[in-house]
C-alpha cells in the first residue's frame, strides 16, 4: 500500500505559498528611495570634486598672494624699513589701508596694501589690464611659455584685505588683559570670484613683534 504524505504549504499574503511570492510594491519603493539617496550622495561628491578642480589654479594664486603680502610685512620689520608703530591699519595710525582692495603692486615703500601702491606691468613693460592690477602670463595653446601665443591672465577678480589688530597680554601674565605694545596680529585675506561659482578666499594669519 502506498501512503501519500500530505504536504501543507504555509499560506501567506493573497493565499500564495511563500516560494511563489515576490517583492511587494512598498518594498520596491523603499529600495528605490534608498538607492536614490545613495546615488545623490555620490553625485554630490563628484560635483564637489569637479568644482574644486576647476578652482585649483585660483586657490593656489590666492594662497600665494596672501603669503607674499605677509612676508613683505615681516621683511619691512626685519630691515627696519618702517617703524613698528606703522604696522597698523590707517584707521589706527598705521600705513596699511583697510578693506578689500585690488591687487596692485608695491610702490616705493615695497609694501602692498599701502597708499603708494602702483599699477602692475608685465615683463615686457606693458601695463596689466583691468586698471593695472596684477596679471600673469601663461602658456598658450602650444603649452610653451615665452612664445607668441602666450596669454595674459588678469587678477582683476581678486581682492586683498590686510587687517592688523592689537594683542593683549595672556591670562596669568603680570599685565594680563592689557594691550601688548610690542605685538600685532596680522590677517591677510585674498578673495576671488569666478563665474558660475561662489566666492572663495584664503586667509594667512600670523603674529609680528617689534623684536627681530
Amino acid at each position: 500500500m502506498i501512503k501519500h504524505k500530505m504536504i501543507k504549504h504555509k499560506a501567506t499574503r493573497a493565499g500564495l505559498p511563500k516560494a511563489d511570492l515576490g517583492f511587494s510594491l512598498i518594498e520596491v519603493m523603499i529600495a528605490i528611495v534608498v538607492m536614490s539617496v545613495g546615488l545623490l550622495a555620490v553625485i554630490a561628491s563628484f560635483a564637489a570634486a569637479i568644482s574644486a578642480t576647476q578652482s585649483a589654479q585660483e586657490d593656489l594664486i590666492a594662497r600665494q598672494k596672501a603669503l607674499e603680502a605677509m612676508e613683505s610685512i615681516y621683511t619691512a620689520r626685519n630691515s627696519t624699513q618702517i617703524p613698528f608703530a606703522s604696522i597698523q591699519n590707517v584707521a589706527n595710525g598705521g600705513i596699511f589701508q583697510g578693506g578689500a582692495l585690488p591687487l596692485l603692486c608695491a610702490g616705493p615703500d615695497g609694501l602692498v596694501g599701502t597708499a603708494d601702491d602702483v599699477k602692475c606691468t608685465t615683463a615686457a613693460g606693458t601695463v596689466c589690464p583691468d586698471g593695472g592690477v596684477e596679471c600673469m602670463v601663461l602658456p598658450g595653446p602650444d603649452g610653451v611659455l615665452g612664445t607668441a601665443d602666450d596669454v595674459t591672465m588678469s587678477l582683476g577678480n581678486f581682492t586683498r584685505t590686510i587687517t592688523l589688530t592689537q594683542v593683549p597680554y595672556p591670562a596669568g601674565a603680570p599685565l594680563a588683559g592689557q594691550i601688548n605694545p610690542n605685538m600685532m596680529a596680522i590677517a591677510v585675506t585674498v578673495s576671488y570670484t569666478k563665474a558660475g561659482a561662489p566666492a572663495r578666499s584664503y586667509t594667512a594669519n600670523g603674529l609680528i613683534t617689534s623684536f627681530h
